[in-house]
């Protein structure tokens, strides 16, 4: 399984999530306490919001502990919204195309978690894409597969009811094939203005996913695992829920994705 953060707020040097807390995402790539194994070291990557409509995208297939560029450049990047994500590979080489964040325009996605049988369900899955996004599929992890997906369904209007559909569709597709229906789904993913996670799992195991108002109360971020700043106050969010992350603050609905609404309920402090 991967680790991942995200931060949206005001503009801070990446360092502040990436490699300067205690427990750092950097930590997390060789030292991680909540994940199946400690090491997440098939490749990272970060995708940030600057100047463009589209956000910049660093990867690469380096252990994130072992790559002094990736410290140099998050020492000197400011951002008021960014992905950072180190990987544990489930499946799919290890290569730049199957390290996260994905991209798409506007868009940027990472997630941890994984598709059972994913390989008995790929191909029709992909068929389901249309030329276009066929074509921007360069890698072959089940990840850049249901952001494909969602985009497919409807991203651009309706977050939750696209990775809803995409969701509903990798579980009939298994169906149809006799193989498990299995989805394990921890992902965050912006248009650049809003910062969404979702935190899902059709069994009792969801990966984790906690959030905090962080760096001086200078923004908002949402980590697989907590740092280790004892000043924060981490807030685990439940299994089966989409947060939203907006200039107005941070809120938290049901994600169901068997059923077609999701009903709100909660603000998260």
């Amino acid at each position: 399984m991967c680790r991942w953060a995200a931060y949206r707020g005001t503009p801070i040097p990446l360092e502040q999530i990436v490699s300067a807390p205690g427990h750092s995402l950097i930590e997390q790539s060789h030292q991680a306490t909540e994940a199946k194994t400690a090491t997440n070291g098939d490749g990272f990557g970060i995708a940030w919001y600057g100047e463009h409509t589209e956000p910049g995208l660093y990867r690469d297939v380096l252990p994130a502990w072992s790559d002094c560029n990736l410290k140099s450049l998050a020492r000197q990047i400011r951002s008021r919204l960014f992905l950072a994500h180190v990987r544990a590979s489930t499946g799919g080489a290890t290569s730049r195309d199957n390290c996260h964040p994905f991209v798409l325009g506007k868009w940027s996605f990472m997630h941890n978690g994984q598709i059972a049988g994913f390989e008995q369900i790929r191909r029709p899955m992909e068929a389901a894409l249309s030329d276009r996004l066929y074509r921007a599929r360069h890698g072959a992890t089940d990840s850049e597969l249901l952001f494909l997906l969602a985009l497919e369904f409807g991203l651009e209007t309706d977050p939750t009811g696209a990775f809803g559909a995409a969701i509903r569709f990798a579980l009939a597709e298994a169906a149809r094939a006799g193989v498990r229906e299995l989805v394990r789904f921890t992902a965050a993913f912006s248009d650049g203005e809003t910062l969404y996670a979702i935190r899902y799992a059709t069994d009792a195991h969801a990966p984790s996913l906690y959030s905090a108002p962080t760096c001086g109360n200078a923004g908002h971020c949402l980590v697989s695992e907590p740092f280790t700043d004892t000043q924060t106050k981490w807030h685990e969010i439940p299994a089966g829920s989409i947060v939203t992350l907006r200039a107005g603050g941070i809120s938290s609905a049901r994600f169901s994705p068997l059923r077609v609404d999701a009903v709100r309920v909660a603000e998260v402090a």
